[in-house]
């Protein structure tokens, strides 16, 4: 009987320190800090955010009424489409002709005949909250791999936007299914799978050539039963570059008089100005590119090593003697590894803008459990060329309809984080975009002011990149003075 009591108090007893462990370990004003602050928790508050994000969406498609705008429209678009007509030019619904090219097609179809054609509508908000919750994982996997942008951060930045839970689940807009492809291709592509990556960004429409063939690829495919029986009426309607928007739903030129909005010579200055920024901004754009390839490259090289490095760890008990770790025999790093692992965060944090983190030695990293190197983080890398690009666009387009916040929405606070600009500074200017995009309708006060919040933002950008280019060809130089010196050593 006293046997029975000792195992049981004994069973109590580590159920108890158990729960002591797990309190001292995560009920604690330090892990909560780090939740909110530190970008490396955000695949736990991710978990978080989609839940909040869950509950929230069915909210709003519960209690909140549904406005009709151009629903009705894709399904008299794509009706006429599963009617058999492929010639673009008599592809129309109640708000004008058929301008997408044929990806928009195939989807709206498939959700025409699973809505009743059209006709549940219910059903339809439930399928494009889906979507929401999708896209808002795939960004999330990205800010997570990045850990550039705290936690706290994107839950502001999710929850309070109404203007974007508005545009998935109570207008039904095509370019929340645009985004989505985007964002699920530069997940492939920071996961090095680039021809999937190239085919889910050209249905949302590179590294090499050979994606940009797969690019047009995939186009000719979609829209081969258009182009085999009308190919004018097809590229005219669905790649219309020179189509003219309307005036009264414009969001960032409000304050122009309509003559000048609609002037062809307007349009061209807008293009001009997109292009000459897109050349300003080449240069440190290819650099961190070849930097982020750079940087995948030495991770396939050396992670296989760092692996087997864990193993060793795990299997033998490390033997500490007056402050040294030592391993047996063959463990320990070589030279090299010592040096990569040094080196690594150094070149991370000049090609990306970083702030310099502590320096840790190898001989502490072995005292560890295991050794890591977060390489995802020179996703950094790859993201910035995307979103510096796709934030141009925005800045120069002809006109920004209030379903176009979804172009840029989600990749804002990265860009902001990505200026030199202050906590404060950077808030201001999240606030106003939202702001802006909240003014319905458009007012000459809200249409000048998200220009000026672009541009500021647009310059703050440009002025990182450009340091971040020129800290890195100085360094590089002295690295090369410095190989130089004991080569000839």
């Amino acid at each position: 009987m006293a046997l029975i009591r000792a195992v049981s108090n004994k069973r109590y007893s580590n159920s108890e320190n158990v729960i002591l462990q797990f309190y001292r370990k995560f009920i604690n004003f330090e892990y909560v800090k780090f939740l909110i602050l530190d970008p490396a928790a955000l695949p736990i508050i991710t978990i978080f955010i989609l839940l909040v994000e869950l509950i929230l969406n069915v909210f709003v498609i519960e209690k909140v009424p549904y406005t009709e705008i151009d629903w009705k429209a894709y399904m008299q678009e794509c009706e006429g489409f599963l009617n058999g007509t492929t010639n673009y030019a008599l592809l129309k619904g109640d708000t004008g002709p058929l301008v997408y090219p044929a990806g928009f097609v195939y989807i709206y179809s498939i959700l025409y005949y699973v809505t009743s054609h059209g006709q549940n509508i219910h059903l339809a908000q439930y399928i494009f909250g889906v979507i929401y919750l999708l896209q808002l994982w795939l960004v999330l996997r990205l800010y997570s791999k990045s850990r550039k942008v705290p936690p706290y951060v994107l839950i502001i930045s999710a929850f309070t936007s109404y203007r974007i839970h508005s545009i998935y689940v109570l207008r039904l807009f095509n370019d929340t299914i645009a985004i989505l492809f985007l964002y699920a291709s530069l997940n492939l592509f920071v996961d090095r799978y680039w021809f999937w990556g190239s085919i889910f960004y050209s249905l949302g429409w590179l590294k090499t050539i050979k994606q940009l063939f797969v690019c047009a690829g995939v186009q000719l495919i979609l829209g081969a039963p258009f182009l085999s029986t009308y190919p004018i009426e097809y590229l005219k309607s669905s790649f219309d570059l020179g189509r003219v928007f309307d005036h009264k739903w414009t969001v960032n030129y409000r304050f122009l008089p309509k003559p000048i909005f609609e002037n062809k010579y307007f349009h061209l200055t807008l293009l001009v100005m997109h292009l000459l920024m897109l050349f300003l901004f080449v240069k440190p754009i290819m650099t961190y590119f070849q930097n982020y390839v750079r940087l995948r490259e030495l991770e396939k090289q050396f992670q296989p090593q760092l692996d087997k490095q864990n193993t060793k760890i795990r299997q033998t008990k490390p033997k500490k003697t007056k402050n040294r770790v030592q391993l047996e025999s063959k463990d320990e790093l070589t030279r090299d590894q010592q040096a990569f692992i040094k080196s690594f965060e150094k070149s991370l944090q000049r090609t990306s803008g970083l702030k310099e983190r502590k320096k840790i030695d190898p001989e502490e990293r072995l005292d560890q459990q295991n050794l890591a190197i977060h390489f995802d983080q020179c996703t950094q890398l790859a993201l910035m060329p995307f979103f510096i690009t796709n934030f141009i666009g925005v800045v120069f387009a002809r006109s920004l309809h209030y379903q176009f916040y979804v172009w840029y929405f989600h990749s804002l606070p990265y860009l902001a984080w990505s200026t030199p600009y202050s906590l404060g500074t950077r808030y201001l200017l999240l606030g106003l975009i939202e702001f802006c995009w909240n003014t319905y309708p458009s007012t000459d006060f809200s249409s000048v002011t998200l220009h000026l919040c672009h541009f500021v933002l647009l310059a703050g950008l440009g002025y990182n990149v450009y340091k971040t280019l020129y800290q890195s060809n100085i360094s590089q130089r002295q690295d090369e003075k410095v190989n130089e010196s004991i080569d000839d050593n």
